[in-house]
């Protein structure tokens, strides 16, 4: 399996040359090749990628909103995404049923529902195929099924919005937002993962001095025993 992080950025203005366009990654496997999330930046640009699919986390704009004209492709997403999504111009719509692992292209996707957006309900996605496995978590307050998530996991892809300030919010007795890169890190931890990848970078880790950052992050990383570093748009991963 091969991981190619197309996009590192989140809904955010700032964008640098490293975090140019909106999250999303590329698995490639035996020929294959499957996109995770097509966000706005990626209207009219992600088909010369040629994906065999694509699967959505969400219908936030910087996950899904660059399928509004249509793909060319199968296009997997939970009903929930399909319901916010009935005005795209998708054609081949495929349903993905929460934790049920689905063989798309010879890899296993199993969703599995994580707190981020009352709007915009949202999965994140335990990928394996071989003997490889990763969690892919883009934008998320926490996953109800932790345990069930993370074992046997080799990495862990999360939501860069915010190292340690805290961006989560209460709506009723829901939490919406986005859980800082240091509690995901200490969820690794717990669960025995021993590597993670940040994406889906906010304006904190956007517009800092990276020396300065990667400081901080190993640090934090360090205290937990999770080897850690962040997504940058190109950068490439072989399991």
């Amino acid at each position: 399996m091969k991981l190619t992080f197309l996009g590192t950025r989140g809904e955010i203005e700032a964008r640098t040359p490293r975090h140019h366009m909106h999250s999303s990654l590329l698995i490639s496997c035996r020929g294959a090749k499957v996109m995770i999330d097509c966000g706005l930046d990626w209207l009219g640009r992600f088909e010369r990628l040629r994906p065999n699919a694509i699967i959505l986390t969400h219908a936030h704009p910087d996950h899904a909103w660059g399928l509004k004209n249509g793909a060319s492709c199968p296009v997997h997403a939970p009903q929930k995404t399909w319901r916010t999504l009935k005005g795209c111009g998708i054609a081949n719509r495929q349903l993905i049923k929460e934790r049920t692992p689905t063989n798309i292209c010879g890899i296993t996707f199993e969703a599995f529902p994580v707190e981020h957006s009352i709007l915009a309900p949202a999965v994140a996605y335990r990928v394996s195929a071989d003997r490889a496995c990763i969690f892919y978590a883009p934008d998320l307050v926490f996953i109800r099924d932790r345990a069930a998530a993370l074992k046997g996991v080799q990495i862990y892809i999360g939501d860069g919005a915010t190292l340690t300030r805290s961006f989560i919010r209460k709506r009723g007795k829901t939490l919406i937002g986005h859980a800082p890169v240091r509690t995901q890190l200490m969820w690794c931890a717990k669960e025995d993962v021993s590597r993670a990848i940040i994406s889906h970078c906010g304006s904190e880790i956007v517009t800092s001095d990276e020396r300065k950052l990667r400081a901080k992050l190993r640090a934090m990383a360090a205290e937990r025993g999770v080897e850690t570093r962040i997504a940058y748009d190109g950068m490439k991963v072989k399991l």
